[in-house]
């Protein structure tokens, strides 16, 4: 109570129940022992992050087979896919670069040569190019 009032706005003849826990309202307090108080009342439960070192760990080869999988079933079936030349092209790319799969280039290329807008289309032949100097520039 500070003045004839509570620290909320509240009047002492106005006090009301609530259904927000008393401790929930003091989490910006600079008393640490009060601070600490609250925080070992807190119903909610404490969320932790894994160490880094455990994350590498995880076993992705089950999602990377599922991946080469799910893109090799696609290919075919792109043609099929009700999409814009723009968006077939992004989609072919994706597959390119997810999957390494230069055979999809010539498809690519035409594809993108079937836009209309130039400056988009143009950006997809520099995407084509890029990818062309990608598969053919000697690993090292």
């Amino acid at each position: 109570m500070y003045g004839g009032k509570l620290m909320f706005g509240q009047h002492d003849d106005q006090q009301t129940h609530s259904s927000v826990d008393d401790s929930a309202m003091v989490t910006n307090s600079s008393d640490p022992v009060v601070a600490d108080t609250v925080a070992t009342q807190s119903s909610e439960p404490v969320l932790t992050t894994p160490e880094p070192e455990t994350l590498e760990h995880h076993d992705t080869d089950g999602l990377l087979e599922i991946k080469q999988q799910a893109l090799s079933q696609l290919s075919p079936l792109v043609s099929h896919l009700d999409q814009s030349p723009e968006e077939r092209f992004k989609t072919l790319m994706m597959m390119i670069q997810a999957s390494d799969n230069q055979s999809l280039i010539k498809t690519a290329y035409e594809t993108a040569s079937q836009i209309s807008d130039e400056k988009q289309k143009a950006q997809a032949l520099l995407d084509i190019v890029n990818e062309i100097n990608y598969f053919t520039h000697p690993k090292q």
